[in-house]
């Protein structure tokens, strides 16, 4: 969302009474910002400078969507959790199946009859074959760890070394498999695909979501078929608040090869002035009030002009101010009328002159 570029200074005339306490008339008043110039009485410099820096701030980041229009090189609808899973039902098992082995993938072998026959640290070639006492070269690329050591097994068997050997492998070190994450953690990149990697397991190699927050949803950017005729690129979109809250686990997917996590940053909203905590805050729930929103920040302090609050907002291309009386809203009792606050929405508090 585009954020206000208008100047500065231009609204002089809607806070030329913002230390007076409003005596009547409505509760919220909607004024479009006019283009004259002037300053913004009532505010101390360093407020004025804070809303100044907020609108370059925004004006001139390179946004979330950015990065996610990167990331899909192309226009691709959005499909729910729901609808991957009615469209590829073979993905509903997943979260069960081994880790398929790959070329760099480092494994440990047991052999249980012989243990002088047993490895630590066996690394797959990056042809997708492994050498093992006895037995040489196999290829294991695309088998499971478990069809790998039914694979030694039977080959120490074909070789008449050792009969009904049990065999166990596991991976020790995953380098085969990548999967991205990007947006709002504390370290976005790429990492080591392991086995059963989901959502929150990737969110937390990436160190976490960044203390600025996360959005509501987050996007998987997929591969389907890959390397067929019918590989295409799909967009899976899920419920990141319902993962991270533990209330929909169901979206909490399996991660694939290759897979980008896309974690879009919280929207935020901004407010300045006589409150005791101003600057931003996100905007994770859509329906968070301006009573709320002063709550979050501390409340106000004991020189607010607290009927002369102001919110800086900008619908459909067109700026505008709502000045909010808001003693008559909680005072009154008229919850009701309450303002919900959108994202980027600058709230500013003067100071009252009485």
């Amino acid at each position: 969302m585009r954020m206000y570029a208008f100047i500065g200074c231009a609204l002089a005339l809607l806070l030329c009474n913002a230390g007076c306490s409003a005596t009547g008339g409505d509760i919220v008043k909607v004024v479009s910002v006019s283009s004259e110039k002037g300053s913004l009485p009532g505010l101390k410099d360093a407020d004025l400078a804070k809303v100044q820096q907020i609108r370059q701030s925004a004006a001139g980041g390179a946004g979330d969507a950015d990065v996610l229009r990167r990331v899909l090189a192309g226009k691709i609808r959005s499909i729910t959790v729901a609808e991957y899973m009615r469209l590829y039902p073979e993905a509903v098992g997943s979260g069960t199946r081994d880790y398929i082995v790959g070329g760099g993938d480092v494994l440990a072998v047991k052999v249980y009859e012989e243990p002088d026959l047993s490895r630590d640290a066996v690394r797959v070639s990056a042809d997708g074959y492994l050498s093992f006492p006895l037995i040489s070269r196999l290829r294991v690329e695309g088998l499971s760890t478990a069809e790998i050591g039914e694979l030694i097994s039977r080959k120490f068997s074909e070789g008449q070394y050792l009969l009904n050997a049990h065999v166990a492998v596991v991976v020790t070190e995953y380098n085969s498999k990548q999967f991205m994450v990007l947006g709002a953690v504390a370290s976005p990149g790429s990492y080591p695909l392991t086995a059963h990697e989901r959502i929150l397991n990737a969110i937390s190699k990436a160190g976490g979501i960044k203390e600025t927050g996360a959005g509501k949803r987050a996007k998987i950017v997929r591969m389907q078929n890959a390397g067929t005729a019918q590989e295409k690129q799909i967009v899976i979109d899920v419920d990141l608040q319902g993962i991270l809250r533990g209330t929909d686990q169901y979206a909490n997917l399996q991660l694939r090869d290759k897979d980008t996590l896309f974690i879009p940053t919280a929207e935020s909203f901004y407010i300045i002035g006589q409150v005791n905590k101003p600057g931003p805050y996100p905007l994770i729930d859509r329906e968070l009030t301006l009573v709320e929103g002063i709550g979050i920040a501390g409340g106000f302090t004991n020189i607010a002009a607290r009927n002369s609050t102001r919110i800086i907002r900008t619908e459909n291309g067109q700026e505008k101010v709502l000045e909010v009386r808001v003693d008559d809203i909680t005072k009154a009792g008229k919850k009701i009328r309450d303002v919900i606050i959108q994202p980027n929405d600058i709230i500013i508090v003067p100071e009252s002159f009485f």
